[in-house]
């Protein structure tokens, strides 16, 4: 671990660091295992190039999802500039009803629900920023804190042709009509793919590295279709628990045209024929 770092975290947890173990896993932050001197172990996340706003708008994100007491969320210890210090829960094989309380939890989560449909602060989805200004109304807010400012960006760096525009300014223009039924905002994780999903040693499913606001529901299932990882049982047992409006199947393009938009921006162009495919079902 950085000095830099380790000198931060024993600031705050008021311990020395006796130990620190690198744990694989991100592609962003740099983590460990970290034994502390008066007997705690703690996972920490560091990044010295990370903007410093990063790991404390994680942390809130991580305390939001927690207050749904909907399914585990770990416990934030420490959360500065340079780095986050999270409980460590040790990992483990799923339990036999692991994929039933996922669903059942996530329903939990979503109906805890949320204020508005975005967040009275900004995060980051990956190290991308991402704005929650709350809207009126969920296409508002889909479209132009979602789906524009991740257009434009790519539109900068030249990841956008003009053709990809265009079925953009197609979507916008029957976006109400698309995004299914009106619902109250849902809490969302905001980022859930399978890597974002963590067992504990005593087989619970815990959620990690959110990117939280206030959306619609759908958003965190499509992100869970989009690159597998989930059982049929996880989105059964959600379904038992929480029935999804009339046509949500018809939905699943429209709401993975976020997170494939975030990926052109992290990932370049071998995304943008993702994007097309999913607007191409749209439109």
């Amino acid at each position: 671990m950085d000095r830099r770092a380790q000198r931060v975290l024993e600031a705050a947890l008021g311990a020395r660091v006796e130990h620190a173990a690198r744990l694989g896993g991100g592609d962003i932050n740099d983590a460990f295992r970290v034994s502390m001197s008066d007997g705690r172990v703690v996972f920490v996340k560091t990044n010295q190039r990370a903007d410093p706003a990063m790991f404390p708008a994680e942390a809130r994100g991580l305390e939001w999802l927690r207050r749904a007491n909907a399914l585990r969320v770990p416990e934030v210890i420490s959360a500065a500039p340079e780095l986050l210090a999270l409980e460590h829960i040790e990992a483990g094989r799923p339990a036999p009803d692991h994929d039933e309380r996922l669903g059942q939890g996530l329903a939990d989560l979503h109906r805890f629900g949320a204020p508005s449909f975005g967040l009275d602060h900004d995060n980051f989805i990956g190290r991308l920023a991402q704005r929650n200004a709350p809207a009126e109304s969920w296409p508002e807010f889909y479209r132009t804190r979602r789906l524009e400012p991740q257009l434009r960006a790519a539109e900068r760096a030249g990841l956008a042709p003009r053709s990809l525009l265009t079925s953009f300014e197609r979507l916008f223009g029957v976006l109400s009509e698309r995004v299914g039924p009106p619902e109250p905002p849902a809490r969302l994780h905001g980022d859930l793919w399978g890597g974002n999903l963590h067992t504990a040693a005593s087989g619970e499913p815990c959620l990690i590295d959110p990117a939280v606001y206030g959306g619609h529901r759908e958003m965190d299932l499509a992100m869970m279709l989009l690159f597998g990882g989930f059982g049929s049982r996880v989105f059964d047992a959600y379904e038992e628990a929480y029935p999804l409006a009339p046509g949500h199947e018809e939905r699943v393009a429209l709401y993975q045209l976020y997170p494939l938009l975030v990926h052109v921006n992290l990932f370049g162009q071998s995304y943008v024929g993702s994007v097309a495919r999913a607007l191409a079902q749209l439109i």
